[in-house]
């Protein structure tokens, strides 16, 4: 017997089976297709649902990914609270939120860098949350014409310093206060926020 797809919200006892569909059918589709790839139709058409749900549920494609890989912090709020004030301070900003989000969460950060470098994965969701959440957002604050090339350096350079502070954990870098950090990085990561002409 096949249950009939009703629109908008499902009655409560339904609502856990309902995300927990859509986030399975969101994470098949991000893996096979990526994140462009997918469309929010064809993975409400996978979970047997209308696609408002998913927007009631997760607000729109960013979120979903982000809720697919159960983070313990929402890069998405994290990242809109760092560009909202723009370029200027960009860099102390992201470091000093960058840090303050994962150092208390070590252990689960090293895992993911240790399994999305370890698969190869071009596909892998902290690669696709890298590609169209992060980077994006840094190329919507940036001026320039090789914004794009900038906000892939400074993903770079946030994904390189995680690198050594949480899974090699290079003693220096490993055991620096997140005020230290900034002061050495920032200046760095900030010229290829504002380069001078």
């Amino acid at each position: 017997m096949t249950t009939k797809r009703t629109r908008g919200r499902p009655p409560a006892g339904d609502a856990a089976d309902r995300r927990a569909a859509i986030l399975d059918a969101a994470r098949t589709q991000f893996a096979a297709q990526g994140f462009g790839g997918t469309s929010m139709r064809s993975i409400a058409r996978e979970a047997g649902v209308d696609v408002s749900l998913i927007s009631h549920y997760f607000g729109d494609k960013s979120g979903l990914l982000v809720a697919t890989m159960q983070l313990p912090v929402n890069p998405l709020e994290k990242i809109a609270s760092v560009v909202k004030d723009g370029p200027d301070g960009l860099a102390e900003r992201l470091l000093r939120t960058f840090l303050g989000s994962w150092d208390p969460h070590r252990d689960i950060f090293s895992s993911m860098v240790r399994t999305t470098l370890g698969s190869g994965d071009s596909q892998a969701p902290m690669l696709q949350l890298a590609r169209n959440i992060l980077i994006t957002s840094l190329v919507a604050v940036l001026d320039g014409d090789d914004r794009e090339a900038r906000a892939s350096l400074i993903s770079s350079q946030l994904i390189g310093m995680a690198l050594m502070r949480y899974v090699v954990r290079l003693p220096d870098l490993a055991d620096a206060s997140v005020d230290d950090i900034v002061r050495l990085y920032a200046p760095a990561m900030q010229l290829v926020v504002t380069p001078s002409t």
